[in-house]
């Protein structure tokens, strides 16, 4: 197995990572961005207001793309798995 490999075995998981990842990341990062402005506005700085959306926003993700993201990380894994042969090189 050659350097090149190793580093496009790596990319390619740190992709899909990013991938699956950035639809729940984001709905965090909006969630909380609403919360704070509405908190600025309303002058109310109670610490556990943000907890609540963020984790009901997430959990709304999961179940949205869920299905999208096993999709992903299956496909993943049995190209993965299917390419060991290619990998690993010929036989002695």
């Amino acid at each position: 197995m050659s350097s090149d490999t190793v580093v496009s075995l790596g990319t390619d998981a740190m992709t899909l990572a990013l991938k699956i990842g950035l639809p729940i990341l984001l709905a965090g990062l909006i969630v909380g961005l609403l919360i704070s402005v509405f908190q600025a506005v309303t002058q109310i700085q109670e610490q556990t207001l943000t907890f609540i959306p963020k984790i009901l926003a997430t959990i709304a993700v999961i179940v949205i793309a869920g299905p999208w993201m096993l999709d992903q990380m299956v496909l993943y894994a049995h190209d993965l798995y299917g390419s060991i042969p290619e990998i690993a090189g010929p036989s002695n």
